[in-house]
């Protein structure tokens, strides 16, 4: 389409001049055989059946050294393609192409539509609170020092756009950024060994440092403006309508590299990363607030001197410098370092003395000096605080009871491990209201409960600003909450911590609703949380678990009936949700997926994990980022002052029968027919991703375990590999062609145009069908599947054309994604690039598994690049 010929010349522009840094390293032969594979790509794009047979051939005829050349080749191009696509959703030129490009502006127009007043938008936009938690993902594989250069790669685009640019300053940018290929093109792309929980949050710190330290202030700033000019009201100086936590270097659930010894390490990088932004920030503003006039109470702490301000932040940058020293020699094993005197060691340590300038200069007449870079460092420490990133820590509840087992079996009171339910909690509030310690000096716990006791011994050190929620995964009873309020007052916790149970199978969200009303039954417990609880709600192991479908409506139910229970018991309910970037995890876009939740489930504000590849796609560029905030708070902010419509009971039952027909229709394929797990591991790369260091956690929970022990990332990764995406659609199509033969058709034409969570079901398969890619998935079959494993292969094939054909019927479309032409769009971008990086995947997994060779590292290497720049390709993947 001509309307996105702005995006494609810069795509044209990056790939010539990587093909340039190509020729220049692997010659001229390998470089044509790059372009040859490009263009015959393409014309197979275009159903050209000659072209076709022609790249099959080509890629087949490649020797193991030229593979590993053509797959960085298409791996680069992907990536730089993604590059000028993030930058066209922020150009000048690509504001009309894209959808949305003004969320705040939108609602609130519609909002003064609806005769919404300006008090009642302020105090919600007061009350919002959005956390948005950065999680590690095994198929996140950019290093640190590549995303700086991809960052410095969109500034070249956008500088090139500028319309008044000299002929010689042109020329210079076009310098810099063959530069920049070059160096993209020269650097290791793939580590070669496994990154560490303490690199998968360096990685995380890195997108505050690179990004989102300048697009929290520069996001506030224009939602204050906007809200000046629309509304006539403006942001208090200490909005945090936004924020951030992390689940790097907590989250051991499963994990058994997260230590307690990491957790702390982690906690100090953040402090230290955070103390060396901070020290930038304040050389910046002792160097600008050179101003004399101030106001008594800064006069009376600074005494008669020429520079007031300077004096103030003087001192203060002294105190940072001496924090972060004292960071870095802790962080080498000096502990001792951290009690020093006059460190910075509270938010109120940094905050405090800032407000008091900032607060002089509003005295005294100075509020533009007042409202620049010195409100943009306030509006950071709201934000960040002095981690930068609240950590979370997530623990598997199993780990909480084998505690409480080997205790009362060294106190000979049983085995709690074996108690009832009734006999767990009874046990837990006795001790809970006991002021005597339960658990024994002298006593000596297995590696494995100490380990649990380590990490509530970090958690009562660690200043309570600096950590977010304890969240107990595979929670099923009041008792795993009870555990673990009674784990962290044993280790000397002194506050309330959130501790949020995650409800993730099918059955564990069914039964959400009688976990909580129990717990809340509890006095105790009331009167501890103080009228707030955070639940966790999961999505990728319900999905494993029951399908897209079911899981959908489980979640949707969960929410629902929470929120009535948490109204019924006058408590703040704050939703947690763990979505992935791929449908079948809970992903899609931030905008629909958070407007097609129940009413009323973010009056207690909105967590969502944000993880691995989707972080860099959204947050990876600052303005890029600003768009991403104004999306996710602008959606919540609707949710709030114009929430969805509570479904029809019709609508309930449809949903009802839906999930029931499509939970089975998965579950006969995925645990019901024999040939799946040994089709599933011939015709994706699952056995090879474990065997490959793309992130921290081992792919399975248990060692030895088979596809049910499989986690959900590399379940849903390794289907998205070969293009079937299987867990994002199997079951749902069956089921809705079915509803649509018991003459539900009517119905479901209502649901689709007046239920946006109906509406965004349909959308999220629409786009999940645009990604699939039959032919490809042939391919994998041909290459990989032994022959008595094609025919299921095949059958799914046709299951998938089957729900495309039913799912275009229900949303009336002609063709996929007719109405999200931006979206469509960008899917069909990177299909070219994609098309040999799957074809040499299909190739390399076919030589590596015919290998007698113990060491295929080459190959295995060759193989990775195909996995990530396919993760890449295919953005929500996992």
């Amino acid at each position: 389409m001509e309307q996105y010929e702005t995006l494609r010349a810069n795509v044209r522009k990056l790939g010539s001049q990587l093909g340039t840094v190509i020729r220049q390293d692997l010659g001229e032969e390998l470089f044509n055989k790059v372009e040859h594979i490009r263009t015959l790509s393409k014309a197979t794009r275009a159903g050209d059946k000659e072209a076709h047979q022609d790249l099959e051939a080509t890629l087949r005829d490649l020797s193991d050294d030229e593979l590993m050349g053509v797959a960085r080749s298409f791996n680069h191009f992907l990536t730089f393609a993604n590059i000028a696509e993030q930058y066209h959703t922020i150009s000048r030129s690509g504001h009309q192409d894209i959808d949305k490009p003004h969320p705040f502006e939108d609602l609130i127009a519609r909002l003064r539509e609806q005769d919404v007043n300006p008090e009642t938008i302020a105090d919600a936009i007061n009350d919002m609170s959005v956390e948005l938690v950065l999680t590690a993902h095994p198929t996140e594989v950019s290093r640190r020092t590549l995303i700086h250069k991809y960052i410095e790669v969109a500034d070249c685009l956008e500088e090139l756009e500028h319309p008044h640019l000299s002929n010689s300053q042109k020329a210079s940018t076009h310098k810099r950024l063959s530069s920049l290929i070059s160096q993209a093109w020269h650097t290791n792309e793939i580590r070669t060994q496994r990154p560490t929980p303490v690199d998968e949050a360096k990685s995380g710190f890195a997108v505050v440092e690179t990004s989102l330290w300048e697009a929290i202030p520069d996001y506030l700033e224009q939602l204050d403006g906007l809200l000046r000019e629309q509304l006539g009201i403006s942001l208090p100086v200490d909005a945090r309508p936004v924020k951030f936590a992390s689940w790097m270097g907590g989250d051991r659930d499963g994990n058994p590299f997260v230590t307690a010894k990491i957790t702390r390490e982690v906690l100090m990088l953040g402090r230290w990363k955070a103390a060396d932004l901070y020290v930038s920030d304040l050389n910046s503003l002792a160097a600008e607030l050179s101003m004399n006039e101030c106001n008594s109470h800064v006069r009376a702490l600074v005494g008669e001197c020429q520079e007031p301000y300077r004096e103030i932040l003087k001192s203060l940058r002294d105190r940072m410098k001496a924090t972060r020293n004292a960071l870095f020699r802790a962080l080498s094993g000096n502990l001792a370092a951290l009690e020093q005197p006059g460190l910075i060691n509270t938010k109120a340590d940094l905050l405090t003395p800032l407000q008091t300038c900032f607060e002089s200069l509003i005295d005294c007449g100075m509020a533009s000096i007042a409202n620049d870079l010195l409100l943009r460092t306030i509006r950071r420490i709201h934000c960040f605080g002095i981690h930068l990133l609240s950590l979370d820590i997530r623990q598997d509840g199993e780990r909480h009871a084998e505690v409480f087992g080997e205790v009362t079996r060294h106190l000979g009171l049983g085995d709690y491990m074996q108690w009832s339910e009734e006999d767990k909690q009874s046990f837990l509030l006795t001790e809970l209201t006991s002021k005597r310690p339960l658990i024994p000096r002298d006593w000596q716990p297995s590696a494995e409960v100490q380990e649990v006791l380590d990490t509530c011994a970090v958690i009562a050190e660690t200043d309570p600003d600096t950590l977010g929620t304890y969240i107990i995964s595979m929670a099923s009873n009041p008792s795993d909450v009870l555990a673990v309020r009674l784990l962290l007052r044993e280790a000397g916790v002194k506050w309330a911590m959130p501790v949020a149970p995650l409800f993730e199978t099918l059955d564990d969200l069914s039964g959400a609703l009688d976990c909580m009303t129990r717990l809340f039954s509890i006095d105790w417990y009331r009167g501890f949380i103080n009228g707030k609880q955070e639940v966790m709600i999961g999505y990728s192991d319900s999905a494993k678990d029951a399908g897209v479908m079911a899981a959908a409506w489980a979640q949707y139910s969960a929410q629902e009936s929470l929120v009535e229970l948490a109204d019924k018991e006058d408590v703040r309910l704050t939703l947690f949700h763990g979505r992935g970037g791929t449908i079948g995890r809970g992903g899609g876009p931030a905008h629909t997926a958070i407007l097609s939740q129940p009413p009323g489930s973010l009056k207690g504000g909105l967590r969502v994990t944000e993880q691995g590849e989707m972080i860099r796609f959204k947050f990876g560029l600052p303005e890029l980022a600003v768009r991403s905030l104004a999306i996710y708070s602008s959606a919540v902010l609707e949710g709030m002052l114009l929430p969805p419509p509570t479904p029809k009971d019709s609508w309930r039952d449809v949903m009802a029968e839906l999930a029931e027909e499509s939970c089975k229709a998965y579950r006969d394929v995925v645990r019901g027919n024999p040939d799946f797990v040994p089709y599933f591991r011939a015709a994706t790369p699952e056995q090879e991703l474990g065997k490959l260091p793309l992130g921290s956690r081992p792919a399975k929970r248990k060692v030895g375990g088979g596809v049910e022990s499989l986690r959900a990332i590399p379940w849903i990764f390794a289907w998205s590999q070969n293009r079937l995406v299987l867990p994002a659609w199997l079951g749902a199509g069956q089921a809705l062609k079915v509803a649509m033969e018991n003459d539900r058709g009517a119905i479901m034409d209502e649901m689709f145009t007046d239920w946006p969570f109906f509406n965004t079901r349909m959308l999220m398969l629409e786009m999940v069908f645009l990604k699939a890619d039959q032919s490809l998935s042939e391919y994998y079959d041909e290459v990989l599947v032994p022959d008595e494993l094609r025919p299921l292969g095949q059958q799914l094939r046709e299951q998938l054309s089957s729900d495309i054909d039913t799912v275009l019927a229900l949303t009336h479309d002609d063709s996929l994604m007719d109405k999200e032409q931006w979206s469509r769009e960008s899917i069909m971008l990177r299909a070219p690039y994609m098309e040999p990086l799957h074809r040499l995947q299909a190739e390399l997994l076919k030589r590596i598994r015919a290998s007698e060779q113990t060491d295929n590292s080459d190959l295995e290497l060759a193989l990775m690049v195909t996995m990530a720049g396919i993760a890449a390709g295919m953005r929500n993947t996992g």
